[in-house]
């Protein structure tokens, strides 16, 4: 898997503004053939012209980067993987051509593959809740997180006109939050036992029912939550409007994440959080601390502050179980997620299970030679009952090295010792002497020699 060149992209999004090399490179005091040949990817681009490009075009650096290039290119790598589609194999190059020089089309034969899938999942006799369609609700609802690079000015707007109003310090925020609704809204707080649910609302009755099982930072998350609820319902019912979702059921989880997210901008607020992360180097633990949230809810946060002249480090979010199912995901960062499978059993996210309430460090490298610190550290929540278990995920988060001086947790590494080889998934992976491989790679055929046992479980040989 290559990394996407910066050229294809300036030229990709110069196109979709509708400016010519002419008008581009006179705003950029360049000579066309220059921009020409930039866009053709023979010549470098300094860090000036980045910073003139990112400007000029309206994009933030991380765009002009060809992250969302790459993430597409690891999706249709794992796509053309399929064996069902792998009859004539697709070379990388024209898999970096789609990607990057034809993104629509690219999203075309994603949307067509999510089809496939579920057609075949409903041939084998697996019932979707929603019945047959396209596009899953979950994915709908991350990709639209996705595509906004997980920010939304109008949720942020909304959450800090409510901040402004309260104008207490982040400890007092809780108590503001509970004292709102019962003065202006009239509402009833009951903490108490809430068998099945962990909150409930009866509009009738004015009623906040928080269940007692819920630790001090969950309760003043949901708090927050009803506070947007009752005061933010015409910006989050616009953007939903806005957004279109093709379901009842997409449009139910939209409207759950979006005040998800104003509540986690009221007891985060941007530009407070954002000085806070930098000055504690990203200290996660410091972060939830200073603000009286969760581990979870600060990570959540921490990829939010994409603000244009005041955006953070770009991370990368995954929180996955024990199974290996995938509940939340988002990137940032740019690195590629495998989408229809399973990830790197190398990869920090799944060793940090071993280790409960343990911040695991990695430095990791994926084939193509990006390179990110990653940690991650595996969360268990109470259980409902003595007997039952608490479910647990592990939250991992990871940006690119470039920035490890920002992070207290690459502190005492030696980053080109500790680094450790990962790929996107097993049946995506080439390296030939993995010793956790649990799938052979799909595009390279099988070569088992029984008189040798190597130290991968699947020998095979390199696709030329």
């Amino acid at each position: 898997m290559s990394r996407p060149l910066i050229g294809r992209t300036v030229r990709r999004i110069r196109t979709e503004r509708g400016l010519s090399q002419q008008a581009l490179a006179v705003r950029l005091g360049i000579s066309a053939s220059y921009l020409n040949l930039i866009e053709h990817d023979q010549r470098a681009v300094t860090a000036s012209l980045l910073i003139k490009l990112s400007e000029i075009l309206v994009v933030d650096l991380a765009t002009l980067s060809g992250s969302a290039e790459r993430q597409s290119e690891t999706q249709l790598r794992e796509i053309f993987a399929d064996p069902l589609l792998a009859s004539d194999a697709v070379p990388d190059a024209e898999i970096e051509t789609i990607a990057t020089a034809s993104p629509t089309a690219a999203r075309a034969i994603l949307a067509l593959y999510r089809a496939l899938r579920v057609a075949r999942d409903d041939s084998g006799g697996i019932a979707l809740p929603s019945g047959r369609r396209i596009l899953l609700p979950t994915e709908e609802v991350r990709d639209f997180f996705n595509d906004h690079a997980n920010y939304f000015p109008a949720l942020e707007e909304a959450a800090e006109a409510l901040t402004s109003e309260l104008a207490v310090a982040p400890a007092e925020t809780n108590h503001a939050i509970a004292e709102r609704l019962r003065r202006r809204h009239g509402m009833a707080i009951i903490v108490g036992p809430l068998p099945g649910a962990l909150r409930r609302y009866e509009p009738e009755a004015r009623r906040l029912l928080l269940s007692e099982m819920l630790p001090r930072e969950s309760r003043g998350f949901h708090l927050a939550f009803q506070l947007a609820l009752v005061e933010t319902r015409e910006t989050v019912d616009e953007m939903i409007r806005t957004a279109s979702p093709s379901s009842p059921e997409a449009e139910a989880l939209m409207r759950v994440a979006f005040l998800n997210y104003v509540a986690g901008a009221l007891l985060m607020p941007y530009a407070q959080f954002l000085a806070a992360a930098r000055t504690l180097r990203h200290d996660m633990d410091a972060l939830a601390a200073r603000f009286g949230v969760s581990f979870e809810q600060a990570c959540n946060r921490l990829c939010s502050l994409q603000r244009s002249g005041a955006r953070g480090v770009p991370f990368f979010f995954l929180r996955v179980d024990p199974a290996g199912n995938v509940s939340k995901r988002f990137s940032a960062a740019g690195f590629p997620f495998a989408r229809f499978g399973g990830t790197c059993p190398r990869w920090v996210a799944h060793s940090a299970l071993s280790t409960p309430g343990v911040m695991r460090v990695q430095i990791a490298q994926l084939p193509d030679g990006a390179t990110y610190l990653c940690f991650a550290r595996a969360v268990e929540s109470p259980a409902a009952k003595w007997g039952e278990p608490g479910p647990v995920h592990v939250l991992a988060m990871g940006c690119d090295i470039s920035h490890a001086a920002e992070m207290v947790y690459a502190d005492g590494l030696d980053i080109d010792k500790a680094i450790v080889g990962i790929g996107l998934s097993c049946r995506l992976c080439d390296r030939p002497d993995c010793r956790s491989r649990a799938f052979p790679p799909l595009e390279h055929r099988l070569s088992l020699d029984p008189l040798t046992t190597s130290v991968s479980p699947y020998q095979f040989e390199l696709k030329k």
